[in-house]
């Protein structure tokens, strides 16, 4: 018997459907949610959401948010998620480009020191997980700009 899992971000619903697990990066650490488990709500480090169906794997980036767990649903709210294959790569690596520039300079705002790092780690986290879970072949998405790129 699977689990729903929802994966919503601020603009947009990234993924519905059903799972055999849902691995998140929980405030605690990585947890692995099967169906019936016990009820959960846990905010969320940046990191990957890992989705297992059927024995395959699908693979999304999260920058933070919270994660609600029901025995029978699994429904993340993140602050901004996206397929591993929606990443564009020349953008994220443009935005982690622009986020070192702007933290070298002396002396950013507290606001701008705290943006930069949030969209460097947006970036670093959008690569690693190219890097990391893209297919080497095959088509890839390419999305219109993500939300917190720029």
């Amino acid at each position: 018997m699977p689990i729903r899992c929802e994966i919503v971000s601020q603009d947009r619903m990234v993924w519905s459907g059903e799972a055999d697990m849902v691995v998140v990066p929980g405030a605690g650490g990585e947890m692995g949610i099967l169906p019936n488990h016990a009820p959960l709500l846990s905010t969320l480090k940046p990191g990957f959401i890992k989705v297992v169906r059927n024995g395959e794997e699908e693979v999304f980036t999260v920058t933070g948010g919270v994660v609600e767990v029901r025995p029978d649903k699994v429904t993340v709210l993140a602050d901004a998620s996206e397929h591993v294959a929606e990443i564009d790569v020349q953008r994220a690596e443009a935005a982690r480009k622009r986020a070192e520039e702007l933290l070298k300079k002396t002396p950013p705002s507290a606001a701008e020191h705290l943006a930069a790092q949030a969209a460097l780690q947006r970036a670093r986290i959008r690569l690693e997980a190219a890097r990391r879970f893209r297919p080497k072949r095959g088509p890839q998405i390419q999305s219109g700009p993500a939300e917190d790129e720029d």
